[in-house]
């Protein structure tokens, strides 16, 4: 399936009613406030195929669990280079310098990576501090592109922000999401979409109409295998 058409797949399902979401909260690193598993261990999805986890050395303690104020710090990613794993976390809202655009799927991520240089650029200008990592929220999809609001977290509310015309400080969603990785590039993201929603078909949950994506580093281009993302998925 070519990502166009794996896109327009996701979203037909989002705003149709089986929605992606996902949202940032008040720690200073990442955005999850709190982590804990879901009720019950996740199937792994029959497609794309999933390595299974491997089994524990019984001579190695089990690991420490995850920071809660690191978001996937111990958390193995959802996708075709890794173990598949989710984590439940309880999203709070955090001030964010934001800018609105669109593009075509082609130029997809060039268009989100130039977005986000902007944010930066801005908050500099402007004397903000940026605290986190940067994200993407998807507002509305279609064959030919899609809407989004790229979003650059702020350590506090500005008192009184001046910032440019094509910018505004917002805040970010909030509420119970569930965490999926996708550990790879941007070009085979496709197969860490793939995987989230069988997950929600297996558990038959529905989430809200919006989906998010976090970006934890720079990557060099859309095919650089060493972009980390961490996609977040309201549910109802």
């Amino acid at each position: 399936m070519s990502l166009i058409a794996f896109k327009t797949t996701i979203a037909s399902r989002i705003f149709a009613g089986l929605a992606l979401a996902a949202m940032m909260a008040a720690a200073p690193v990442g955005f999850a406030a709190a982590q804990t598993p879901p009720s019950s261990t996740p199937a792994t999805p029959a497609a794309p195929a999933v390595p299974a986890p491997a089994a524990p050395d019984s001579a190695t303690p089990n690991p420490a669990a995850p920071n809660p104020a690191t978001p996937g710090a111990d958390t193995p990613s959802v996708g075709d280079s890794s173990t598949s794993s989710v984590v439940a976390v309880e999203l709070s809202a955090r001030p964010a310098l934001s800018y609105a655009g669109k593009s075509d799927w082609d130029d997809g991520y060039k268009t989100i990576m130039d977005a986000i240089a902007k944010l930066r650029a801005e908050a500099a200008r402007a004397g903000l501090k940026p605290i986190g990592h940067p994200l993407t929220v998807f507002l509305s999809t279609d064959d030919a592109g899609f809407r989004f609001e790229a979003m650059l977290p702020l350590d506090a509310p500005p008192a009184d922000a001046k910032v440019g015309s094509d910018f505004k400080v917002s805040q970010t969603p909030a509420g119970k999401a569930i965490k999926f990785e996708h550990r790879g590039s941007y070009e085979e993201i496709e197969s860490t979409y793939e995987a989230i929603t069988a997950w929600l078909d297996e558990k038959n949950l529905d989430s809200r109409d919006l989906f998010i994506e976090e970006y934890l580093n720079d990557a060099k281009g859309s095919d650089d295998t060493d972009l980390q993302v961490d996609v977040y998925v309201f549910v109802k």
